[in-house]
């Protein structure tokens, strides 16, 4: 379990200085924690969350104790990309509970490799439930199914991992290969250009004429 320090955070602190400080503000909630605001290191956070995801625990460690955590939710600064708010969800080690986990492609789609056009991932992650000692960082989608245009992996075609039960609609399509668009045929003879200014010429001239009746 990957493990992240903590520290208590006032209610009046600028969130300003906090991050000048290296910190991101943060709060945690959930079961039997009372909602405490708190800040992590910024470097450190950045890791976990690499490592762990939003589907796997994390133990924040706050005044010397362990709190088993998934990370909730982030917010990011929009222009910078880094960490500017984070909610920790407390979570009971032996209830199931629910997240969304990101699919991870592996393997060659035969319709593709043969050129009958292009991998369309239509799903990027699911809803599983499963107890927190069980939640995997990714769940893994073999597109090797993929012979024709005709195939399509669902949600059904799935192998969760051991304890794992998938929640998103079983029938939704996660993959497939869509046919490759007809190039545009152009043309080898070049326009005539002599006769495209003749015509324009010979209607500037018929309007001329109509104007001085």
């Amino acid at each position: 379990m990957h493990t992240l320090t903590a520290t208590k955070r006032s209610k009046t602190d600028k969130l300003a200085s906090v991050r000048s400080n290296g910190m991101v503000p943060a709060v945690v909630y959930g079961a039997r924690v009372e909602n405490t605001s708190i800040s992590v290191p910024s470097t450190d956070f950045i890791k976990v969350l690499k490592a762990a995801g939003e589907s796997s625990t994390v133990a924040l460690n706050l005044d010397g104790k362990n709190i088993d955590v998934l990370i909730h939710e982030v917010q990011v600064d929009p222009v910078k990309g880094f960490p500017i708010h984070i909610d920790f969800l407390a979570i009971d080690m032996n209830k199931p509970v629910e997240v969304v986990v990101e699919l991870e492609f592996t393997g060659v789609a035969p319709a593709e490799k043969a050129g009958l056009g292009s991998l369309m991932k239509v799903l990027h992650e699911i809803s599983i439930e499963a107890l927190p000692k069980d939640l995997p960082h990714t769940i893994i989608v073999d597109i090797s199914s993929l012979q024709t245009l005709d195939d399509q992996i669902h949600v059904k075609d799935i192998v969760a991992p051991k304890g794992v039960t998938i929640i998103t609609d079983a029938d939704e399509v996660v993959a497939l290969v869509a046919p490759a668009k007809a190039e545009k045929v152009e043309s080898d003879t070049p326009a005539d250009l002599s006769s495209i200014e003749v015509e324009k010429k010979g209607k500037q001239e018929s309007a001329e004429g109509t104007a001085t009746e």
